[in-house]
């Protein structure tokens, strides 16, 4: 099938998600764009959806990929994926874009608001990194990463830890140790006083 040889295996039977993608591609015209929702796994799952993956990058067609947030579909509480292909690509770079913050509560659903949509298109027309939230990703980053398609791979995570004075903290535990110690020789007497 014309549709599928070009990428030189077929999408597993059980995980036909680039099946679908592979099938809109070969429709998409040579100056359309192509935005398809997947399932997250596409993007890094082995064997032949990584040899289709490879295909696709060597070939320039992924233009971009997007992270949504978790529990936006009915019936699935997991994120999903945006893929954006395109034939007529300037560079072989791909956009890399976490959009999992990007969401408002919706009674037990999320929801993508107008807000949300028009920030995640502001981050894929400026195409531009963003700490924590876009990677522009070269060809050979994408390659040496075994064609991974995660954008978790390339967007650093935000740290939300607590930020520590260690000084302070140190500073902490030794008054706590010398209390600690006052505390003991003050028992100690007692004891003694008791004892004797």
């Amino acid at each position: 099938d014309e549709r599928f040889a070009p990428a030189g295996v077929l999408a597993p039977s059980s995980k036909a998600d680039f099946a679908f993608l592979l099938h809109g591609l070969s429709w998409l015209s040579p100056s359309g764009i192509m935005a398809i929702v997947m399932f997250p796994g596409v993007c890094y799952r082995g064997g032949a959806e990584r040899q289709i993956r490879k295909y696709l990058i060597d070939n320039n067609f992924i233009d971009s990929v997007i992270t949504l947030p978790p529990n936006l579909f009915f019936g699935n509480s997991i994120s999903a994926c945006i893929i954006v292909l395109k034939k007529n690509k300037p560079d072989t770079s791909v956009l890399f874009i976490n959009g999992s913050e990007e969401y408002a509560k919706a009674t037990n659903k999320n929801k993508l608001s107008p807000q949300n949509i028009d920030n995640l298109l502001k981050f894929y027309t400026q195409r531009a990194d963003v700490p924590f939230v876009c990677k522009v990703a070269s060809y050979e980053e994408i390659a040496t990463n075994d064609y991974n398609l995660s954008p978790s791979s390339y967007i650093e995570a935000k740290d939300t830890r607590e930020r520590v004075d260690i000084k302070e903290l140190n500073a902490e535990i030794k008054e706590i140790v010398e209390r600690q110690a006052a505390l003991r020789a003050q028992i100690d007497a007692i004891v003694a006083d008791l004892e004797g």
